[in-house]
């Protein structure tokens, strides 16, 4: 599960902000996580939950933004498909089919606690 080493780091990340504005406690971490990137978004939150025990994110909340693919014709735009489906070719005008988006693995937001206040 890579999941867990992604958390780890991401908790690396968010200690190095904490140290960095005088912190005190993780309260909320964001991050986008793309259908293509390989990441399964319960299995990330659950790994949160396991790698912040016992550090000053523990008890934080783990928000995941989630971006699909799209397919999308050079000819028509962008074609719909049902999640976890591919289409090689448009179903309108058989042209081949381009996939945009869905690659996104990035840390968004990091809330913390400073001095009894949100930050």
């Amino acid at each position: 599960m890579h999941e867990a080493s992604l958390a780890l780091e991401l908790l690396k990340i968010t200690q190095g902000v904490l140290a960095e504005h005088g912190g005190s406690r993780i309260l909320r971490v964001k991050v986008a996580v793309g259908e293509l990137s390989a990441v399964e978004p319960e299995l990330l939150r659950y790994a949160w939950e396991a790698v912040t025990l016992e550090s000053p994110a523990q008890g934080s909340v783990l928000e995941v933004e989630f971006f699909p693919a799209r397919q999308v014709c050079p000819t028509c735009g962008p074609v719909q498909r049902s999640p976890g489906s591919w289409l090689p070719l448009c179903v309108s005008c058989g042209a081949p089919l381009r996939v945009e988006g869905g690659d996104e693995l990035d840390l968004l937001e990091v809330e913390f606690d400073v001095n009894g206040e949100k930050s």
